[in-house]
C-alpha cells in the first residue's frame, strides 16, 4: 500500500498537470479569439471598401472601353470619308461614267454655261440689270433652274465660312483654313471631305489654340448676317428656278422640272452639284451637333434639332451664335 504522503504528491502532481492543460487550452482559445476578431475586423474593413474599389475598376475599364471604342469608329469613319474623296474626284472628274464630260474632254459649252453661271453669282447681275437697270454688263441669259441649282449650292457653301471658323477640331487642321473655304466656294466637297476626315485625328497634347485669320474674324463677327444672306439666296434660288426669267419664255413649273430632269443628266456639274447637297446634308448636322457649345445656352436645344434640317439647320446656328466667347 502507498503511504499517505505519496497519495498526497500523486494528486497534487496530477492537479498540477491539469490546471497547467487548462491554462494552455484557454491560452490557446484566446489566441484564436484574437486571431478571430482581427481576421473580422480586417475581414470587415475590406468587405466594407471593396465595392468601392471594385465600382473604380470597372469604371476604369468602362473608360478604357470607351476609348478603344470611340478611337475605332473614328478610323472607320476616317477611312469611309478618304473612300469618298477619291469616288468623288474620280467619278465625278475623271472618270466618262458619269452624266456629261470629265474634265479631261469638257466641251465649250459646259465652260461658257459655267462662265455664265459665275457671272449670275448670287444673282447680282441679273438684279442690277432688271431691277436697277444697269447694263454696263448684260447678265447672261440662262435657264433659271440651272441658275437657282448653282446658287442654291454656293448659297448653302457661303454660310459653311462661320462654322469652319468656330468648329473645335479646326486645329487639327495645319493648312489655311481661308484657303480651304475659299476652294469649297468653287469646288465644293473637293476639300470639303478631307476637312472632315483630318479634323477626326488625335488631338496633340500639346496643341496651341491658333487665333482666327482676319477673314476667320470677319466671318464669325458677322455670322448672324452670313446667315441672313446665305438664307435669302437659298430662297431666291429656289423662287427663281421655279418663277425666274418669265418673260423669257422658259415655260411652266411643269417644263421647268421636265428640264431639270434632263439637266442633271446631261450636264456633269449639275449632277456634281446633287452630290454636293447630298454630302452637305450630312456635313452639317455632324458639324453643327459637335459645336453646339458655341450656340447661345438658351438656343441651344432649337439648334440641335433644326441642325438636321438643310440650310435651316445652318442658319438657326449662325443666327443664335455666341459672339461673347472667343470659339
Amino acid at each position: 500500500m502507498a503511504s499517505p504522503a505519496l497519495l498526497c504528491n500523486n494528486i497534487c502532481t496530477r492537479f498540477w498537470v491539469s490546471s497547467l492543460s487548462q491554462s494552455q487550452h484557454q491560452m490557446q482559445l484566446l489566441q484564436r479569439r484574437r486571431l478571430s476578431v482581427k481576421f473580422h475586423a480586417q475581414y470587415k474593413a475590406s468587405f466594407r471598401f471593396s465595392p468601392l474599389v471594385c465600382l473604380a475598376a470597372r469604371r476604369e475599364e468602362k473608360e478604357v472601353v470607351l476609348v478603344e471604342n470611340d478611337g475605332r469608329k473614328r478610323r472607320l469613319l476616317q477611312i469611309l470619308l478618304w473612300a469618298a474623296e477619291g469616288i468623288y474626284i474620280f467619278w465625278l472628274f475623271l472618270l466618262p461614267y458619269a452624266p456629261g464630260d470629265p474634265v479631261w474632254a469638257i466641251s465649250s459649252d459646259t465652260i461658257n454655261s459655267l462662265i455664265g453661271l459665275s457671272l449670275n453669282f448670287f444673282f447680282i447681275l441679273p438684279l442690277i440689270n432688271s431691277v436697277v437697270g444697269i447694263h454696263l454688263i448684260n447678265s447672261p441669259v440662262l435657264h433659271p433652274m440651272s441658275e437657282g441649282l448653282f446658287n442654291f449650292v454656293i448659297g448653302w457653301t457661303f454660310m459653311f465660312a462661320p462654322l469652319l471658323f468656330t468648329d473645335c477640331k479646326r486645329d487639327r487642321y495645319k493648312g489655311s483654313l481661308d484657303v480651304l473655304w475659299g476652294f469649297q466656294m468653287f469646288l465644293t466637297n473637293t476639300f470639303l471631305i478631307p476637312y472632315m476626315a483630318i479634323r477626326l485625328n488625335d488631338e496633340e497634347a500639346e496643341s496651341i489654340p491658333r487665333k482666327p485669320s482676319q477673314l476667320g474674324s470677319v466671318m464669325i463677327n458677322a455670322g448672324p448676317i452670313v446667315g441672313v444672306i446665305g438664307g435669302a439666296v437659298c430662297l431666291i434660288s429656289a423662287l427663281w428656278a421655279f418663277f425666274g426669267r418669265q418673260d423669257s419664255n422658259f415655260g411652266s413649273i411643269a417644263d421647268r422640272c421636265e428640264f431639270l430632269v434632263s439637266y442633271l443628266g446631261s450636264e456633269r456639274l449639275a449632277y456634281a452639284f446633287i452630290w454636293d447637297i447630298f454630302l452637305y446634308i450630312i456635313f452639317q448636322p455632324w458639324l453643327i451637333g459637335d459645336n453646339l457649345q458655341n450656340v447661345q445656352k438658351s438656343k441651344v436645344s432649337v439648334v440641335r434639332y433644326l441642325r438636321f434640317v438643310p440650310v435651316i439647320g445652318l442658319i438657326s446656328y449662325l443666327l443664335f451664335l455666341n459672339l461673347d466667347e472667343e470659339p
